[in-house]
């Protein structure tokens, strides 16, 4: 007979703790993706509901965090795919002089960055927006280590070149 798996007992207020700390962190992640402050606000939220409504099937108190960051992953790849189907919008560069110089750079890396597919651009962020290192990205995406080693070096090949390119258009 095999031992069935046991129910983590989460009750309410820990749940309502939990995402109340680790919303900041959430958020962070979600912005790094999706490259948009509102989208990212969407995306935990979401996450966050999902989490609640799925608290009572938690096997596990150690995966609580990894749990909730892949919610927040999925929700932030979903809404890359729905964008990819819409039309793009053409951003205005409204930079003047040297003093936006940094905000002018990091513009053009987050266009950049949306010029890749949406697995790529949640590789990219879990790598330098969280700074998790390859074997955390491979237990947070379920992938091999060689896997991620591999997408994170095409992806990377990839924001190279579509920087070049954003660079020979200016």
């Amino acid at each position: 007979m095999v031992a069935e798996a046991r129910v983590f007992p989460l009750d309410d207020d820990e749940m309502a703790d939990f995402l109340v700390s680790r919303t900041p962190e959430a958020y962070r992640l979600a912005t790094w993706i999706l490259r948009d402050p509102v989208a990212a606000e969407d995306a935990v939220q979401s996450a966050a509901l999902s989490a609640w409504d799925a608290r009572r099937r938690l096997r596990s108190a150690e995966k609580l965090r990894s749990w909730f960051t892949k919610m927040v992953v999925n929700q932030c790849r979903d809404e890359l795919r729905q964008r990819s189907r819409r039309l793009p919008v053409t951003l205005v560069d409204a930079h003047v002089g040297e003093p936006g110089a940094e905000l002018a750079d990091r513009d053009e890396v987050g266009r950049a960055i949306g010029h890749l597919s949406p697995d790529e651009q949640v590789l990219i962020a879990l790598r330098f927006g969280q700074d998790l290192t390859v074997p955390q990205i491979a237990e947070q995406l379920r992938l091999p280590e060689g896997t991620v080693k591999s997408r994170l070096h095409h992806s990377l090949d990839y924001l190279r070149s579509a920087l070049a390119a954003e660079r020979r258009l200016t």
